[in-house]
């Protein structure tokens, strides 16, 4: 679509307003767009007034614009859509890179689910992963899921949750869960080690939606004598699919993949 024309200006200034409610605005005015465009305001204007009729937008008060309700129900269905299409794209490019089992899990309560997975063809692991929950204190994908969660918001998902041991290393309790997390936001991606069961091992990203907010998370699993050697190198993948599954989800562009 042509930049200058009148739908992508239309949808310039769409993008623009979302970037601003992604950012924590509840809306943006016309000087708020025009800046962060560096464009003419009455341009601007004139692209508002355009998504507001095709109800890409709605105005409140003092007359900022924010995105309609109606798109963003209908962005976050295809995201969820995406996510099983693209992510399965992304599990298959992370088990060509890694030579390991891969998965991707959502959180519900203080459990992680998985929505897909995908293993080499030599692979011994009996079963599907598929729609089982485990606990998120120590599963694979706990750590990535709630990556952006404050302290206190973490505490409110493990309130009533017992931390019943799985493997040598589960935590034992929210305050090492935490420490834990804070590493893993440090490095770039969460390792989990023995945590939910002994010899097993596990690298993991979050995966942000057009919002900016967690969706899910993508993992790559095996045993710890074989992944934890070459968990430098799986780590690099994991974050490199992961950052492709957030651009196909989000029309972002991804380097390196």
């Amino acid at each position: 679509m042509p930049k200058n024309s009148s739908m992508g200006r239309g949808m310039n200034v769409v993008f623009a307003v979302s970037a601003r409610h992604a950012a924590g605005s509840a809306g943006a005015t016309v000087a708020d767009v025009a800046a962060d465009l560096g464009k003419d305001r009455s341009q601007v204007s004139r692209g508002l007034k355009a998504a507001l009729q095709e109800d890409f937008l709605i105005r409140g008060e003092r007359r900022a614009y924010a995105l309609h309700w109606g798109l963003y129900a209908d962005a976050r269905a295809l995201t969820e859509q995406r996510l099983r299409t693209d992510g399965l794209t992304a599990l298959e490019g992370l088990v060509e890179d890694t030579g390991e089992g891969c998965f991707l899990g959502v959180l519900s309560g203080d459990s992680t689910v998985t929505i897909g997975e995908r293993v080499p063809a030599d692979s011994k692991m009996i079963g599907s992963w598929i729609g089982r929950p485990y606990p998120a204190y120590c599963s694979d994908a706990g750590q990535a899921l709630l990556w952006q969660a404050t302290d206190d918001e973490v505490r409110r998902v493990f309130s009533r949750t017992e931390f019943v041991k799985h493997g040598p290393k589960t935590p034992t309790g929210v305050d090492d869960f935490l420490e834990r997390l804070h590493s893993a936001r440090e490095r770039g991606y969460s390792v989990v080690d023995e945590e939910a069961e002994p010899g097993l091992y596990s690298l993991a990203v979050p995966i942000h939606d057009f919002r900016g907010e967690v969706l899910a998370a993508l993992q790559v699993v095996g045993p710890k004598s074989r992944l934890e050697p070459k968990s430098a190198e799986c780590g690099a993948a994991v974050v490199k699919w992961g950052r492709a599954l957030e651009a196909a989800l989000t029309g972002r562009s991804a380097a390196g993949v």
